[in-house]
């Protein structure tokens, strides 16, 4: 097609669709508009066509035309930003190749990445030395570029050039990564986008941080590699942004149709729904109901709660699984984090603190300078995340999990770089324990190498044990034989995975269930209950942490069954739950009762602390007798006579603690 129709053609499309909005534009003071693609297409097919095949050079014309329209000076300068292309042209990162080159595509993904707005040269004007006249110059490229001769034909220099005036934009780099549900398996790959002008807008800022999914209309350029101040045959290629939109996050990847939407309300009716979704759940593993459940209740969360003087109370459950090896964790952790859209599996020793919060590096040759990148658990944000082996992590690396636990941020401040994160994501732990096999009447915490601190934002615990049982184990066998190699049973889930997603997605969108007074009253009965027990010299057998984990798991409860209310049937649910939790993590086997600091991983249970002060005492009295210098042999006798027993391993806590120094063999003193 020629220019001058292109140019007549666009400026006929802008003065029957956009003229007014550019007026209005113009008179606001903004400085680009957007125009539908499929109104252009409607309005002219080759126009359209041309503009996907040579955008920028369609683009240019665009641009003069709307300089045509009556809107005002102001309108000299806007940017078109086209949006609405065909799905034909939303193409998969992997997939770009060089025929895509200099056309308009679409790029979908995560940022991963981004640089600061910094300002770049759109157009320098040099001054010849010899003859003073001026020289004007388009930058294009990313090497600032002078003149290679001067345009007076008298003068003819190509050397003495001087640098007088710039035109300056704003721009920004950034690094899309494929999304996650398209990667299963696989590395994702990842697209260069580069922002300018009104694209790094403070609004739009916001929109490209890392963590956040958009997608880019843009066009697809290359730019040579640099190896050592020479250019390399290989190509790096980026892609040049015309229009940026946020694509929403919440679970927007799948499409919920009518039909699937009455299915949904159907299956959540039925009164074996709870059952059905225990069956789902990695239903090739025999057993383990209670966690199953639980992890039912994780996937589709409980209710946020922004408080007026704007505290948050999250509504993600996290859960941690300790148990013996061989019991299927690791497979029931692979497979939940499938049955969510942006759920992610990590394992142990492949986890650091950059990859699972966000590190700043250091990427001068694109982003210039430092950048932030985002880590998984932003990547996972609104979603949830498996970190199996979590007891391997770095004790360094398992320090950054205590602010995204609790409060769902991320912060980090690094270079020139402060920065908080969102990370609404719900954590599914799993580890060993320290001896090979879960001890029931040892403490957590001896058991397992996690902080307390980090144990007590587990809101359950549930240890999977490997106790020989006749029945059970001929059941697990045959089980196996029958679904795997007999081919008798069908290892079938209640329900589809890829419907259970929906399901997952429609619930936690449109359920936003309130806690009704009834369930209220039986949740604080519960939980007084509990705490009416414990007492000075009793154990602690739970928390407020504890209750808030009670209400978040009653309103996952309600959302199972897109109720808006949830009903003391919710609440009884999710005390079952928490009782299990309790029995299996917070039992003290010497008084009987639960004690919530042998579940949270405290530096003694209620009982050590009674031996403790015990200890104490006998120290006092023998003090008064001895002086300073207490034989080793004398306490310990004593504390036999008054019943202690492990009196030593209580010695050596008390001495780890400070309480005590040992000053030499068989002695004792106070600190």
């Amino acid at each position: 097609m020629e220019s001058f129709d292109i140019l007549e053609k666009f400026a006929d499309f802008f003065n029957e669709f956009y003229k007014d909005e550019l007026i209005k534009s113009a008179i606001e003071g903004k400085r680009a508009i957007s125009v539908d693609f499929s109104l252009l297409e409607k309005f002219d097919v080759g126009v359209a066509d041309y503009l996907l095949e040579n955008p920028a050079e369609t683009i240019e014309l665009a641009q003069k035309a709307v300089r045509q329209i009556d809107a005002g000076p102001l309108a000299e300068n806007f940017r078109l930003r086209f949006f609405n292309l065909p799905e034909t042209k939303n193409i998969r990162i992997r997939n770009i190749r060089a025929e895509h080159i200099a056309k308009m595509i679409i790029v979908e993904g995560m940022v991963r990445r981004s640089s600061e707005v910094r300002p770049e040269v759109s157009e320098a004007i040099f001054q010849c030395l010899e003859c003073g006249s001026n020289v004007t110059i388009i930058q294009t490229e990313r090497i600032l570029r002078s003149p290679t001769d001067c345009e007076n034909p008298a003068c003819r220099n190509t050397k003495a050039f001087k640098p007088v005036q710039q035109k300056l934009y704003d721009a920004r780099w950034c690094v899309v990564e494929e999304p996650f549900e398209i990667v299963t398996g696989e590395r994702p790959s990842n697209m260069m986008i580069y922002l300018k002008e009104d694209l790094t807008a403070p609004q739009m800022q916001n929109k490209t941080d890392p963590g956040n999914r958009i997608k880019v209309v843009g066009i697809l350029k290359e730019l040579p590699r640099r190896m050592k101040g020479t250019k390399s045959r290989q190509m790096e290629i980026y892609l040049d942004a015309n229009h940026v939109e946020t694509v929403e996050v919440e679970w927007e990847e799948l499409e919920i149709t009518k039909e699937d939407e009455q299915k949904i309300i159907e299956l959540a009716k039925d009164p074996q729904i709870y059952e059905k979704l225990v069956g789902s759940i990695a239903p090739s593993i025999f057993g383990n109901e209670p966690i199953k459940m639980a992890v039912a209740f994780q996937l589709f969360g409980g209710q946020v709660h922004v408080q007026k003087d704007r505290s948050r109370v999250r509504g993600d459950i996290h859960i941690l699984l300790i148990g013996d090896p061989a019991v299927a964790k690791s497979a029931m952790m692979k497979t939940v984090s499938t049955l969510i859209p942006r759920g992610r599996y990590v394992s142990g020793k492949g986890v650091t603190q950059a990859g699972l919060t966000a590190s700043v590096i250091r990427d001068e040759e694109f982003l210039g300078g430092w950048v932030l990148e985002a880590g998984a658990l932003v990547l996972c944000n609104r979603s949830m995340i498996s970190i199996d082996e979590f007891e391997k992590i770095e004790k360094t690396d398992q320090v950054a999990l205590h602010e995204a636990m609790e409060l769902q941020t991320i912060s980090i401040a690094k270079a020139n770089i402060v920065a908080t994160l969102p990370a609404n994501t719900a954590i599914l732990g799993g580890g060993n324990p320290k001896l090979g096999r879960f001890d029931p009447y040892l403490p957590i915490k001896e058991q397992v190498d996690i902080p307390e601190t980090l144990l007590t934002r587990f809101d359950l615990k549930f240890a999977l044990r490997d106790i020989p049982n006749p029945e059970l184990d001929t059941k697990i066998v045959d089980h196996i034989l029958q679904a795997r190699h007999y081919g008798e049973e069908e290892i079938k889930p209640a329900i589809d995975p890829g419907f259970l997603k929906k399901y997952i997605a429609y619930a936690r969108k449109n359920c936003r269930p309130k806690l009704t007074k009834e369930a209220g009253e039986t949740i604080k009965n519960f939980y007084l209950g509990l705490r009416g027990k414990s007492g000075e010299d009793s154990p602690i057998s739970i928390t407020p942490r504890q209750y808030e984990a009670l209400i978040r798991m009653a309103e996952a409860s309600a959302k199972i069954q897109l109720r808006e209310e949830v009903t003391e049937e919710d609440a009884l649910r999710s005390i079952e739950l928490m009782k299990t939790s309790l029995r299996q993590f917070g039992f003290e086997p010497e008084t009987g009762e639960i004690d919530i600091d042998r579940m949270e991983g405290a530096k003694a249970t209620a009982a050590q602390r009674s031996k403790m002060r015990i200890m104490r005492d006998i120290i006092d009295d023998l003090e008064r007798t001895f002086n300073k210098d207490i034989p080793l042999e004398e306490v310990l006798r004593r504390a036999k006579d008054q019943g202690v027993e492990a009196s030593d391993e209580i010695i050596e806590k008390m001495i780890r603690e400070g309480w005590l120094f040992r000053p030499r063999h068989g002695i004792v003193s106070k600190v």
